[in-house]
């Protein structure tokens, strides 16, 4: 597994001392990957970065004019979540010199995880690792366009994160 972090905005996640950024984050792809039951080695971009650039993507990318905590961009297009039968025999899904499995980015805004721990009277760490855990569901084909779907979601973030001993 391979995740690369690109640290936009000014990161108080591990500046507090609060948690191990590095840390968490493997400990949530490896759960959420044992969790789908993913047999391939994985590679993810994870963007940490501020409001105001969140706000910009999440327009160029949805037309929508402000700033969310997470934006999830796949590499990969499943007809049913999370069947990687369905990407394995495409080349293109794969890193040619690591041979990993390419999931696709994740951007974070680190202002709404701050103002959303606060707001559900959790830490950090655990608003971290949930939108983390939200967003790689959506890179394996989860989505929560209905009730049902946004029910299965909620389940597997969940169980993922008591799973992983990051309670609310």
């Amino acid at each position: 597994m391979t995740f690369y972090v690109d640290r936009e905005a000014e990161l108080f996640l591990e500046n507090n001392g609060k948690f191990d950024l590095d840390s968490v984050t493997a400990l949530v792809i490896k759960a959420v990957m044992a969790s789908e039951k993913c047999g391939h080695e994985t590679q993810i971009n994870i963007v940490l970065t501020d409001d105001a650039n969140i706000k910009q993507l999440n327009f160029e990318a949805r037309g929508i004019d402000k700033p969310t905590d997470v934006l999830s961009f796949p590499a990969l297009s499943f007809k049913t979540a999370a069947n990687f039968a369905e990407v394995k025999d495409n080349i293109t899904n794969f890193d040619l010199e690591s041979g990993e499995l390419l999931l696709g980015d994740i951007i974070i805004s680190v202002e709404k995880v701050r103002e959303q721990a606060t707001a559900y009277g959790h830490s950090l760490k655990r608003e971290y690792a949930f939108l983390l855990t939200h967003s790689l569901l959506h890179l394996l084909g989860h989505d929560h366009d209905t009730e049902d779907e946004a029910s299965i979601m909620e389940e597997k973030q969940e169980t993922i994160l008591n799973e992983i001993g990051i309670f609310r």
